[in-house]
């Protein structure tokens, strides 16, 4: 974990943050206790892409805290983005090292327990395990992994596994137990009345399960 350090992982977009800004929305989930931030706006273009996540990566570069971008190499080369999330449909973990040889923090989501024996996964500083309960909020995903999955998967590796998937201060000790290093959570934070404080606790929730 040395190499990856990170426990609580917010993942974000305009749309999870029902309409209130994502800065805002941002920000006050840092102060409650997230240490890493991934954008994941598939819905606009690169532009767009691209001038969110310079805004995004300066309010966090005043927290010392992380930027990963999802999928998409050149917005995260541009705004010098501290790494970048893959999955099994995007531009595959070589590729990016091919272009991105000082790429810092390289994610890959895991969909199948065989995935792991890839080139990909062993490529990854870390491997996302999506989801591990489903969600509306990504409907692309084939294994719904549960705690048991957590578990087995902790078997066969010790690479850093982020658990992400109807993530909540409810189930956050239990999937610490399983085996995951770190929660990755979407609606839980962004969608919650007051962001900062949901992010509190569930980062509570971790600490107590170390």
């Amino acid at each position: 974990m040395s190499t990856f350090p990170y426990r609580l992982y917010l993942v974000t977009n305009e749309q999870s943050c029902l309409g209130r800004d994502l800065m805002e929305v941002v920000e006050a989930a840092v102060k409650g206790g997230v240490d890493l931030v991934q954008i994941r706006e598939k819905n606009l273009g690169e532009e767009a892409f691209l001038k969110k996540t310079l805004q995004l990566k300066e309010l966090l570069d005043q927290y010392n805290v992380p930027l990963i971008v999802n999928d998409n190499l050149q917005v995260a080369l541009k705004s010098k983005a501290a790494g970048i999330h893959v999955g099994n449909n995007d531009i595959t973990p070589a590729a990016i090292l091919e272009q991105w040889s000082d790429c810092g923090i390289l994610g890959y989501s895991l969909e199948y327990a065989e995935h792991l024996q890839r080139t990909h996964a062993a490529l990854a500083d870390y491997l996302a395990l999506s989801p591990v309960f489903s969600t509306p909020t990504k409907k692309d995903t084939v294994t719904e992994w549960g705690l048991e999955g957590i578990s087995s998967i902790r078997a066969l590796t010790h690479k850093p596994l982020v658990a992400i998937g109807r993530v909540s201060e409810a189930n956050a000790a239990n999937i610490i137990k399983a085996g995951a290093d770190c929660l990755a959570v979407v609606s839980a934070i962004c969608s919650a009345p007051d962001p900062a404080r949901a992010a509190e606790k569930i980062r509570n929730e971790i600490e107590k399960s170390l």
